[in-house]
This record gives C-alpha cells, structure tokens and sequence, in this order.
C-alpha cells in the first residue's frame, strides 16, 4: 500500500479529501455562476460561450471529470467517516451531541443527498437531454443553449426544483466551507471569526446568484414581471 493509501485510509485522511475536493468543488461553483449569470446578456453572449467550451475539450473535459471524481470521493469518504462516527460514539451522547450542533451541520446529509440527485437531474437535463424539455439550434446549426435554459425556467415545476435544490446546496456549504478549512489548519482566534462571516457572505452570494436566475426568467417570460433587460425584451 503507498503512503497516499495510508494517509487516505485514516480519520484524518478522509477528512483532508473531503475538505480538498469540497473546496474544489465551491470553487467550480464560483466559476459556473460567472457563466451561467450571462443568460441575463441576451442568447448571444449564452451561445458563444457555450460553443466557446465545447471548442475547448482539453478544457472543459478535464474539468468535468475532475469534478466527477471529487463528488465520488466526496461521497466515499463522507459514508466512510459517517460509519466510523457511528460505531465509534456511544448511545448515550447522541442526544447531547445533537442538541450541541448546529442546524446545518445536522442536515449535513440529508443536504448532501439532495445535492446529488440535483446534480444528476441537471446534468440529464441539460447535459446529455435525457429529460423531456425543448433543444434547439441557432442558424449555425449550433445547440441554443440560450433557447433551452428559457424553456426550462419558464416552467413553474422545474424552476421549484432548482431553487429549493440549490437552497439545499446552501445549507451545505454552510457548514462544510468552516469544516474545509478547519481541517486544514486554517484556524486562529484572531482572524476566525472574520473568515467564517466571509465564508457565509460568499454562500449566501452564491445561492442568491444562481436563485436569481430560475426566478427571473420565471417572472419575466411569464409576464408576471416585466424585467428591465434589454436583451430579454
């Protein structure tokens, strides 16, 4: 067995991956929100963006299966520390241990569960188009991208879904951001409380950025709300 291997087999191991490929993961999510939030840019500045990563591979392929391999290990390490946690506490400190921890850290895998199946809805939905929903292409021949997150959020069902998915998402991240860095050492009294305000600015930041965008094509191309947005009108 490599040293990797041992490392990664102990407590604090699985708790270094999970901070790693947590933090890696809410970096992606930073960067898919820059990208997304150019929908309010009309379809096409979505468009070429969108045809901009498809004529990228050796960018966007290496991403995808990065962040493929950090939720697996994510999710490997969490059932794994989740098993040892159980056996290891006693019945009789679970009530106090419960009463103790915060809200979302108790939540910490219903919200992960939620998570994942809001992933995979996602990526069926506007990954590989297995969901029923409408796909078109522009004048190029080119997927429209633009046309189908219209069509999506327009739909008063699947919008739900994603905004109370995502505030799932947050919750999550709530906790697991703190817990990221504490394990990796990133902890001193002189500047933590700073760095956990900073950190749940940036998660409300983050659920705030990708809410707003379901919401307002909902309001807007519902004509429950007539939007402001040269691009939409």
């Amino acid at each position: 067995m490599s040293r990797f291997a041992r490392i990664a087999s102990t407590s604090i191991g699985k708790k270094l991956l999970m901070a790693v490929t947590g933090l890696g993961m809410a970096g992606w999510l930073i960067g898919h929100l820059t990208g997304n939030l150019k929908v309010f840019f009309g379809q096409k500045e979505v468009n070429e963006y969108a045809l901009w990563l498809h004529d990228h591979p050796s960018l966007l392929w290496p991403t995808r299966v990065a962040m493929l391999l950090f939720v697996l290990i994510h999710i490997l390490k969490g059932l794994q520390l989740t098993s040892e946690n159980r056996k290891a506490r006693p019945s009789k400190y679970q009530v106090e241990a419960t009463l103790r921890a915060g809200f979302p850290s108790r939540f910490m895998a219903v919200s992960g569960i939620v998570l994942v199946l809001f992933i995979a809805m996602h990526l069926a939905h506007y990954t590989f188009h297995l969901l029923p929903g409408e796909y078109h292409t522009d004048s190029m021949g080119n997927p429209d991208v633009y046309a189908m997150v219209i069509a999506g959020f327009k739909d008063p069902l699947f919008s739900g879904v994603y905004v109370i998915a995502l505030g799932f998402a947050g919750l999550h991240l709530w906790h697991a951001l703190s817990s990221a860095l504490q394990t990796l050492g990133i902890n001193h009294p002189a500047y933590n409380q700073l760095l956990r305000s900073g950190l749940k600015a940036l998660v409300v930041a983050l659920v705030i950025g990708f809410w707003v965008i379901p919401i307002s094509v909902f309001l807007h191309f519902n004509n429950i709300v007539t939007l402001p947005i040269p691009a939409w009108n």
